[in-house]
């Protein structure tokens, strides 16, 4: 067998239909779209419209709050900080939120760094942030270094 003699099955692939063009396609003059009216326009999409009945959207109840003034952390996993501190991009003496931005670890501070225990840490790291999982701070204590987390008034 060659290249030029491969074929699809029959009946795999279908010609596409191409509407309003002329009486003898099957699909000619308005194109299947009826006749006059605003959907048989060009360039008219009525998403979410059920035609005067109330929409799906608006029976449904409404659930839940978004709080406007939350607090948006950005967040760091144990394992990416021991990564950069292997590649020689933080030293791990002195972690802090301003040396991971500076490090590309983190794009931005937002409200604060909240680091997690994703990965695992072998570094003797001094970490200081806005906030910590209680999990991510007994694996930095058990590597030997030390966590620690700054209090909520003073990261505000």
């Amino acid at each position: 067998m060659k290249l030029h003699e491969l074929s699809d099955n029959p009946g795999a692939t279908k010609k596409r239909m191409r509407v309003a063009r002329g009486p003898g396609s099957g699909k000619g003059k308005m194109g299947g779209r009826g006749i006059k009216g605003q959907k048989s326009r060009s360039g008219v999409s009525i998403n979410g419209y059920e035609g005067g009945q109330m929409p799906l959207y608006q029976r449904l109840p409404k659930r839940g709050f978004n709080k406007p003034n939350r607090k948006a952390y950005a967040v760091v996993n144990l394992g990416l900080i021991q990564k950069f501190i292997d590649l020689g991009k933080l030293d791990a003496a002195n972690i802090t939120e301003d040396s991971m931005v500076a490090s590309g670890l983190v794009r931005r501070k937002l409200d604060g760094v909240r680091v997690l225990a994703k990965g695992e840490i072998t570094a003797k790291a001094t970490i200081a942030v806005t906030g910590a999982s209680a999990a991510a701070v007994d694996a930095v204590a058990k590597a030997g270094g030390a966590l620690t987390v700054a209090t909520a008034a003073a990261a505000e």
